[in-house]
Parts: C-alpha cells; structure tokens; sequence
C-alpha cells in the first residue's frame, strides 16, 4: 500500500474527536490539506483554544506568527498574553520554538497535548507552515485534537501563476488568492505583467508604457511602484516569494505600440536593458523571469544579453521551456510535453507546468488531473526539478475580474496543487478520469476538499461538486456514418440497461471519452474512432419528489482560444442529448448563441460552472439517466475550436 494511503488508513482509524466530558475518543479526524506526511492522532483531553493563556515565542524574531495566532485565538474566544521564553512547565501554554538545524526551512513538528502545544521548526518558515496546520485542527471549533505531526514538503517550488498583463487584477483580488495560497503552504506567486494586450508595470523612464493609449483591455490599470512594492511585502509576509514575468522578445506588442519599436532591434535591446535596471534598482526580488517562448529569434544575442545583465544584479533568470536560447543556468519552466527535463549531466533546473493550464480545464477534471499528477514525473524534488507552478491564463476579455474565479477552477484547483506539489507521489502519466487514478486516495481527498469548502470558503467562488459517487455505463461504439443525429438502440423504448452488458464502466461528475491532447491524455474510451456513437447511463436516487440543480454540459470551452459559442437551440455541434427518466432536457437559452469567438468578446453563459444550473425534476426512489454523445471528426474546424468528446452531469453545488 502506498504512504500515502497508509497515513490516510491511520487518519481514519487511529484517534479522532468526539468530545465527550472533555476527553476524546477515536471517530473522525480534522480535515487536513496538504495532508501531513506523519500523522499521530492520540487519545485524551483536548487543547482548548479559548483556554489559552500564553503564547510563549523563542525570540522576538517569531513576534509577528504569535501575533496573527494571538488573533486566532481571539476568534475563539481566548485571551492569551504573548511571552519571551515561557516556562516549559508553564500549563495552557503553545511553544513557539526554533530549534535544530535542518536544511528544509519549512519542516515543523507539531505536538499538542493537554495543557500545552509546542510548535517547532528550524526557521520562521516552518513554524509558518506549523500553524496553519494548527488553524485547521481547529476546523470551525476551539478544540485542537491530541496529536503528533512531522511535516516538510516534498517539493521546494510550489507556485500559482496569474496572467495579469491580459486582464487586470486588482490588489484586493489578488490579496484574496495570495491569502489562500498562504493557508495551503504554497510559496511561489509567479505575477504575469506584461503582455501583447498591456503592459501592467509602471516605469518612471519609460511612462507611455503604462498609458491607456497603449492598453487594449482595462485601459489606464497597471501596478504603481507602491503597488508592486505592496504585492511584494504582502508575499514575503506569509513566507511567499513574487516572481515577476517581464515577457520578452515575445508577447510584447504592447511594448512595441508604445515605444515604436519592437525588443530585438538594437533600439528595442537598450530601452529592454535600461527597464531591468530600473526593475532591478527598485524591486529586492531573487527571481525574474524573462519568458522567451512563442517567438521568433532574430536576434541571437538578445537573450544572452539581457540573462547577463539580470546575473550581473544578483537575480536568478527564468524562462520557459521550449523557449529560448538560454544559459545553463537559466530555470526552465516547462510548458509544452517534452523530455529536457530528463537529460542527465545538466545542471539546469525545471519547474513543471506541463498540463497544469486551469484555463483549459473542466473544474472537475481539474481538480482529477491536479491530484493524480506526478509533479516533473517524479514523486519528490530533487536537485533537478524544483516542483511546478498552476498557471491561469485567461487569454480572453472578462466582463469582471471576478470571472477569472467564477470561469476557472482556481481554488479547488489550488487546494489539489497544494496536496500533491507537497505530499509529493502521484500517478506516472497523464490522468483525465477518476477511474484512471488513484480513486480510494481521491475519494479520501475529495471528503477532505469539500469540508475545506464548507468551512473556509463561504462566500468565495469554488466551482466544484461531488462526483466520486457517479458512476457511468458506457454502450458503444455505434457506427454514425458521420450522421450525428442517427439513433440506436439506447433510445429506443424496448432497451434496458438493466439488461444491456456496458463496454465499460467509469466515475465521475465529468467524463473525458477522448481528451483533446490524445493520445498524450488517455480518455475513457480506450479505442476511440470517428463517426461513432457512445451513451453513457446512470441513476440518481432522491428521497422525494423534487427539483433539483444540476451541471450539465458537452463542451467545457477553454478561456484562451476564441471558441465559438454554442449553437441555437443545441448543447453543441456534435449533437449530443440528455434524457432523466425518458424525458429529453432542453438545452439552455444561449446568451450568444453562434456567436463567432473572439478574444475581445467575453464569454457569459457557456460553461456549466457560470450559468444558472439546469433545474431536473427527480422523482422518489431512482431516477434513470441518459446521455448520448455522437462524435464525427476528431479534428475541429480550425486550432480555436478544438474538439472536446466529453460529457458533464452533476448535482451542482454553491459557490
């Protein structure tokens, strides 16, 4: 049995809380993410919060944690004092203590007991981590579980990109994401700020650079050196490191309309040079990153010229890999599936974000591939591949900043990134479906996921239901001919699939049948062929006569190529058709119905997670469903419009 597994057997049956006369006994543990790698539940009276009397620090360096804790605990109804050095006997007393000398900063070990916890690591970092696992024990009470936990992270880079030179994020959205990034141990804000669309940082040598002349999307929005400089500290407060993307020779016509000329000219190379030296003398940052990549070089010096000059000042350079013609020394991001990351006798290191794009992502398949990746297709870092950074690039206009969460898995998403990228393990490939994964260890998850929702997530966005329990019957192929409107025998009267033996079984709230990068991502249907036919069955129960909401969907359109909108009165273009309990469900009114994509018109209703949930009448006792999903070419009409032979259909929840 895997670790993993093995940790989460001992979660689940070694000491949980139900408090009774103050005691506890073994039940159910606190929802945990990223779950620890040693867990110790043990019996006996818990830790209560709103009894605490002393948070003891080892220096003042440690100040600021006791701080934010003192105020956690006040939530709780406690009033504790903050102590330099507290007696080790001292009762209702949590140990804030630096001590041993591990190379991992941001290991922990976390002891509660009655009447004390101590909280121990061998930097600021780790005590960091150390609590917020210590406000999750916690969970929505005031009692912290007896306890033993060892903890460090698997990989060293964990990261969460945010595309803003495309749309305009503003500080309190992006304090928002930068707070639940905090909660759940992720370290790495990679900040995306210059683009075709605008340049988003401002410079005081070059100022028409940030003038709304010079902007297509959210004219006159960019990031003031207060700004910038706000971002940064509100980072490094919660033990977060910015990296700044500065794009370049590519994705710079901002740059060019601006400033008359494009980067690769010998003009374009010196004003280049002179912004990283006012980035560089403004900003104490370790990273930059010079993107480099969907371009092309014609000027071979370009790169070298500007990854000099960033050594030159101290800063370590990043670029994206396939890229450009980078140094040894330069981290390549990877972003594309291709095998320079496995070269031996480089010293160069990776981050991964192959696949890793919340943009093309079904939020439920998200949070499926999310969990089961094996991060840089190993099960731990090394001195090679550093970790992997979740990217959102949302190549389209929004209507609101908020549609980047609203149209976009970012938090659930965020929560299966942080499990995985520091528990380390995976599975070896690319996971579409939940029957392809780990399903036991994904399930456990999932239970984990939704208690998070419930608990820290009122009010915010978190596109994602349960699906674990949604089984499926697949019957097919069925020969179309190309006729996607043909019908078989799923749809006949006398057809039972009671009776009928399924091609396969699968789970989930969302089923790939042919992912749109196969064959680099397996789908359902192990052999897939054109013009066929699939159906795909399933009951529902409910305890009664009711109407309930559910995501129904064919073809989760990606926020960055200009998709077509579905067409008038159809789920999409292949015909696809769901029937509950024989009844055929009509296919929403379409805001935009055919609407021809295109990048500077927002998309409003065509994803599930966006629009109001199609409201199905369910009966008492069980309920039959059908779905019919007819497929021609695989190949779409043009690189915007790929195909996608998939299918949603699943209770929806809030948020």
């Amino acid at each position: 049995m895997k670790l993993h597994a093995v940790l989460l057997c001992l979660c689940f049956t070694s000491a949980a809380i139900a408090q009774k006369s103050g005691r506890t006994t073994v039940t159910q543990p606190p929802a945990l993410i990223p779950l620890p790698q040693e867990v110790t539940w043990k019996t006996g009276k818990a830790f209560e919060l709103a009894g605490c009397k002393i948070i003891s620090i080892a220096d003042s360096s440690l100040l600021p944690q006791a701080i934010a804790l003192q105020q956690f605990i006040h939530q709780a109804g406690g009033k504790p004092v903050i102590r330099l050095k507290a007696r080790q006997t001292s009762p209702s007393t949590i140990f804030l203590q630096l001590h041993g000398s591990a190379t991992n900063a941001e290991a922990y070990l976390l002891s509660v007991s009655n009447p004390q916890i101590s909280l121990t690591a061998s930097a600021a970092h780790g005590l960091f981590n150390a609590l917020q696992t210590l406000y999750q024990l916690a969970g929505s009470g005031n009692r912290i579980p007896p306890c033993t936990i060892r903890d460090w992270p698997a990989f060293t880079w964990r990261g969460y990109m945010i595309d803003v030179g495309r749309n305009y994020v503003s500080l309190p959205l992006l304090k928002e994401q930068i707070d639940v990034m905090a909660r759940y141990k992720l370290n790495i804000f990679h900040f995306h700020a210059t683009e075709d669309i605008a340049w988003r940082i401002a410079s005081k040598r070059y100022p028409q650079l940030t003038a709304p002349e010079n902007m297509i999307r959210d004219k006159g929005s960019y990031y003031s050196e207060a700004d910038l400089k706000e971002l940064i500290g509100y980072c490094r407060e919660r033990f977060i490191t910015l990296v700044p993307e500065i794009d370049m020779p590519g994705h710079s016509a901002a740059f060019t309309r601006a400033l008359h000329t494009t980067m690769q000219s010998d003009t374009g190379l010196r004003i280049v040079k002179n912004l990283l030296e006012e980035f560089c003398d403004t900003y104490d940052l370790p990273y930059v990153h010079i993107g480099a990549d969907e371009v092309k070089i014609t000027n071979r010096d370009f790169i070298p010229a500007v990854t000099a000059l960033l050594e030159s000042r101290g800063r370590q350079v990043i670029g994206w890999q396939p890229g450009g013609n980078f140094n040894e020394r330069t981290i390549r991001q990877l972003w594309m599936e291709e095998a320079s990351h496995t070269v031996a006798g480089t010293a160069t290191q990776f981050i991964d974000s192959r696949h890793l794009y919340l943009n093309h992502m079904d939020p439920l398949e998200a949070v499926t591939t999310i969990f089961n990746r094996q991060i840089g297709n190993k099960t731990r870092g090394d001195g090679s591949m550093l970790g992997a950074t979740l990217c959102l690039w949302h190549d389209r206009k929004v209507n609101t900043e908020t549609d980047l969460l609203q149209m976009n898995p970012v938090y659930p998403g965020m929560l299966a990134f942080a499990e995985r990228t520091w528990r380390g393990g995976g599975t070896p490939g690319w996971v579409a479906n939940l029957s392809d994964g780990d399903h036991p260890a994904f399930a456990a998850f999932e239970g984990r996921l939704l208690r998070h929702k419930a608990l820290y997530f009122a009010g915010k966005i978190f596109p994602y239901a349960k699906q674990t329990g949604q089984l499926w019957s697949l019957y097919g192929p069925y020969n179309n001919n190309g006729n996607l409107t043909q019908s078989f025998e799923p749809e006949t009267a006398a057809w039972s699939p009671e009776t009928a033996k399924p091609a396969k079984t699968v789970t989930g709230g969302t089923v790939v049948l042919r992912h749109w990068w196969a064959p680099l991502i397996k789908g359902a249907i192990d052999h897939p062929v054109e013009n066929s036919t699939w159906y795909a069955t399933t009951s529902v129960w409910s305890d009664r006569d009711t109407i309930a909401p559910y995501w129904i969907s064919f073809n989760n359109l990606s926020r960055s190529p200009a998709t077509d909108s579905p067409p008038v009165d159809a789920w999409d273009t292949k015909g696809s058709r769901v029937w509950v309990n024989g009844l055929l469900v009509p296919p929403p009114t379409w805001q935009q119905a055919a609407q021809k994509g295109h990048s500077e018109i927002p998309l409003t209703d065509e994803g599930y997670e966006y629009r109001p949930a199609i409201l199905i009448p369910l009966k008492k006792g069980l309920n039959t469903v059908c779905i019919k999903a007819p497929i021609g070419s695989f190949k779409g009409k043009d690189w915007q419009n790929p195909v996608k032979w998939m299918f949603t259909f699943c209770q929806a929840a809030g948020n």
